[in-house]
Parts: structure tokens; sequence; C-alpha cells
């Protein structure tokens, strides 16, 4: 086992460093632990004071995107992607948490208080603001259902069951379609 020398503090490190390249990614392109290159770097910060400066001004502005925009973005993505809006009900923790996000902005657009910002962002998703309502939400849920009974009959079942069954799918479709023939005998 071959131990790596400790690099001088006047070494290629310092001079990455001064390039505006972080400690980590030195750290990563020399194979050297990154606690090995903070100590030297600290010497170098006694002796050449304006060491930190010049790995500032190398690197340039460095620009994160807030929480917000990341969320917008994420939401445009979202809707592009899947063709419908995230909701707080959803399949993932981030779908449910950009869904609760995107009720937020539904609410602050309410009141006339949403950033500009994200309000053009939103913009190009139709109807954002309004979210849908409890019949569209009735009437893609009750569509779901009726594909996923076509598709369980197509598999060559039977009718599903709404009793007497352990498959928790085919409950679920059972009840529903018990649902449809009531409300079907009823007129409704």
């Amino acid at each position: 086992m071959t131990k790596k020398r400790r690099p001088a503090p006047d070494s290629e490190l310092v001079q990455m460093y001064r390039q505006g390249i972080p400690s980590p990614k030195i750290a990563a392109i020399t194979g050297i632990a990154e606690s090995t290159i903070r100590y030297h770097l600290g010497v170098a910060f006694k002796t050449e004071p304006g060491l930190r400066d010049a790995h500032k001004a190398a690197r340039g502005a460095v620009t994160r995107p807030s929480a917000g925009l990341r969320n917008l973005n994420d939401v445009v993505a979202f809707y592009t992607a899947e063709g419908r809006l995230p909701t707080t009900g959803g399949k993932t923790a981030r779908e449910r948490a950009l869904g609760a996000w995107l009720h937020r902005q539904r609410q602050l657009s309410a009141a006339g208080a949403i950033a500009p910002t994200y309000r053009e962002g939103l913009s190009v998703i139709p109807d954002w603001d309004t979210g849908p309502s409890y019949q569209d939400r009735h009437e893609a849920r009750w569509e779901e259902r009726l594909q996923e009974l076509v598709a369980y009959r197509a598999a060559g079942n039977e009718w599903p069951r709404h009793q007497k069954t352990d498959d928790v799918h085919e409950r679920t479709l059972g009840i529903w379609l018990h649902g449809q023939r009531i409300n079907h005998r009823d007129g409704t």
C-alpha cells in the first residue's frame, strides 16, 4: 500500500484552487483526501492573503436557482412529460411536493399576490390557475377505471368481483363496476 505524499502548499492544488476549482473537485481530480487539500489551502491562505479573492474571481458568479424556480421548472417539465399537472395526491413524493407548491401558487394568484416570474413561467400551461374541478377529477377517475376494466377483461379475466376476492385490484374494479350497475339501474 503506497501512501500519497502530502503536497507542498505552493503546489499544483493551490494553482487549481487559484483557477477557481473548488476543493471537493480538486480532491476528485487528484485523488487526495479533501481534508488534506483543505489543510494545505489553509496554510496557503496564511501565506497568500489574496488567494480566496483570486479563487472567487476565477470562479465567477455562481448562481443557483431558488427552490421556487426549481419547482416552477419541474412543474412545467412534469406537465410536458405527463400531459397533466402534479397533484398533492400524486404517486411520488416529488409529485406531491410539486402539487402542494402549485396549490400555493394558485392561492397566491387568486389573491393577486403571485410573483410575476412564477405567473409568466406557469402561463405556458393552459388553465394552470383554475385547477381541475370536482367534475373534471370525477370524469378522469371514471375514464381511468373504465380503461382498467377494459384491460382487465382483455387479459382474459371474468368480470371482477366486489366480494369474496383477495385480489385488491379485482376488488377495486368490482366495487366500481357494482356502483356503475346501480347507477344504470337507477337511471343516473
